[in-house]
């Protein structure tokens, strides 16, 4: 498992190799949970679930075509990241911890 950030900004990057496809689990903050899920099979669009109101797609996506980049394999990266009222600028911590993880992809 991969981490960046501290505390409440800490987030967390799982990978599983499923035969040849690829599973990211990303979670952190104060509630991980499932705010979204992507999938991207070679020479496709990713597809896009969003959960309820959540954003969590925003920072999977980058993760999942990373993945797709490198693999070129089927990727489904799924996982979410909550604060309790995150600040724009706490908000803004996580996204950039979750950049952080690509390279461990």
């Amino acid at each position: 498992m991969h981490t960046s950030g501290e505390g409440r900004y800490k987030v967390w990057l799982d990978i599983k190799k499923l035969h040849n496809d690829i599973l990211l689990i990303l979670g952190g903050g104060e509630q991980p949970h499932i705010g979204a899920i992507i999938v991207i099979e070679p020479g496709k669009k990713p597809q896009i679930i969003r959960i309820a109101t959540h954003y969590d797609h925003q920072v999977l996506t980058p993760l999942a075509k990373a993945a797709q980049k490198k693999y070129k394999t089927t990727i489904v990266a799924v996982g979410g990241i909550h604060i309790d009222n995150a600040s724009k600028e706490e908000i803004q911590i996580i996204v950039e911890n979750c950049r952080r993880l690509i390279p461990c992809i």
